[in-house]
């Protein structure tokens, strides 16, 4: 009951923090097209700089994110989940202020900093704060509830964006992010691999100084399970499920940040699509994916396994990102997220199969090491894709086809797809009993 109640304020907290963060999604295009071209519909320069924020904020992610997420293994999850909850506030409160182009400017490099902190860091570390707390049998229906809580927060914040204003957008959104953090640090109860006491908190009072060498070499040998490539290199070396599943995870976010590098700027330019537009949109994707991740993913996963699920969903995103590159009408991008049924069940289905591979003391660095590579894969793709979208939709294209860069992404996901059903099955490498562990 116990690990119940605790599962209930993580899922509390993370549909306030993404409530916060998904209500700016609809509305930052149109600020980025105000601040930098108004008056335009297709601005290479947006484009541009959407792309190196992303690749930067990928960057910074593959490093910071493998280390928040180890180091939860041994301060715990509440207390690293602090942080990214905490630095994601500034960037919202910044457009929550002013949308000028001098504060546009700031809020850039203010969130490609906060960014590398938050991106992935606060699904990685409820993905470890829910296998803590849930037995390997029932985590992959666990982790679609999460996934589907979170898009339950998708839905909510574009359906908010979609009737406010720009500027109460992110005034709402400023207010959302700093009520999360307020939540999760009064009632989120720390969680640890081994339920046991922090031995070593990392947010000490002056009781807690280190008075000996002992103390003292305890702290480096922390340090020195900071992750690294080696790290990953063990994983992936000791386990064929881990390895196909760090693979697939790159391909899939390589094609996925693809498509959120030209899906947006490629409906203004084409269909001449504006916030209203995008909410709707949005929205659609967000209902398919509550809907999918609340009821497929707990229904289908203990029957036909996690597996087939992720080949389901790769190959039902390939098919999404192909329609969406051919659209023809402005009407095809509202139908095209049938197709998101499936395809949102991808990431849970990639974590639960890595999750199953490690121990319990080592879900965070799992965790983090599959968000690092998701991190790399964004990194390497705006720098592929940002400038194929600017080209092709800019009045040089060698060829008349604006969704050039969109079916690329969709061939990069088809890599992923082959690589999925390679998969024959995962089996877990380490036994299953946990007394901390819900059953259900």
């Amino acid at each position: 009951m116990e690990n119940l109640t605790s599962l209930i304020h993580l899922f509390v907290t993370i549909f306030l923090s993404g409530f916060a963060n998904f209500m700016g999604v609809p509305a930052i295009t149109d600020v980025t097209m105000l601040a930098l071209c108004p008056g335009q519909d297709e601005c290479s320069l947006a484009i541009y700089l959407t792309g190196f924020q992303q690749a930067i904020i990928g960057l910074g992610a593959m490093i910071i994110t493998p280390l928040i997420g180890n180091l939860s293994d041994e301060y715990g999850r509440k207390a690293l989940l602090t942080l990214p909850m905490t630095v994601s506030i500034i960037p919202l409160a910044i457009l929550a202020y002013s949308m000028e182009t001098n504060f546009f400017y700031a809020y850039f490099v203010i969130r490609s900093l906060t960014a590398m902190v938050s991106e992935g860091s606060i699904n990685c570390l409820a993905l470890a704060y829910v296998a803590d707390k849930i037995s390997v049998v029932n985590r992959a229906s666990a982790f679609g509830i999460l996934g589907g809580i979170a898009s339950a927060a998708f839905v909510c914040g574009t359906l908010a964006a979609r009737f406010l204003s720009t500027t109460s957008t992110f005034q709402v959104s400023a207010f959302m992010s700093i009520l999360a953090v307020v939540y999760m640090r009064i009632f989120l109860k720390e969680s640890l691999p081994n339920g046991d006491d922090i031995r070593q908190p990392i947010l000490k009072g002056e009781q807690d100084v280190i008075r000996s060498d002992s103390d003292l070499e305890n702290k480096r040998q922390v340090f020195k399970r900071i992750p690294s490539v080696g790290d990953l290199i063990f994983l992936t070396k000791n386990s064929v499920p881990f390895s196909q599943a760090a693979l697939i995870s790159f391909f899939n976010s390589l094609a996925e940040g693809g498509l959120l590098a030209s899906l947006l700027y490629f409906l203004k330019a084409r269909f001449h699509f504006n916030k209203n537009q995008y909410a709707d949109l949005l929205l659609i994707l967000g209902v398919a994916g509550t809907f999918s991740q609340l009821l497929f993913m707990p229904m289908l996963a203990p029957i036909i396994g996690e597996e087939k699920l992720l080949s389901i969903g790769l190959l039902m995103g390939c098919a999404n990102m192909f329609v969406n590159s051919i659209a023809w009408s402005a009407w095809v991008p509202y139908a095209a997220p049938v197709f998101s049924i499936f395809t949102i069940l991808v990431q849970p289905s990639i974590r639960s199969i890595a999750s199953k591979q490690v121990g319990p003391n080592e879900q965070g660095k799992a965790q983090g090491c599959i968000s690092g590579i998701s991190s790399f894969a964004n990194i390497i793709s705006p720098l592929m894709f940002s400038p194929l979208t600017a080209l092709f939709l800019s009045e040089g294209a060698p060829f008349n086809f604006p969704g050039f860069s969109i079916m690329c992404a969709g061939f990069t996901m088809v890599i992923a797809f082959i690589q999925s059903i390679m998969i024959k099955g995962v089996p877990s490498s380490h036994k299953t009993g946990n007394n901390h562990s819900l059953e259900a």
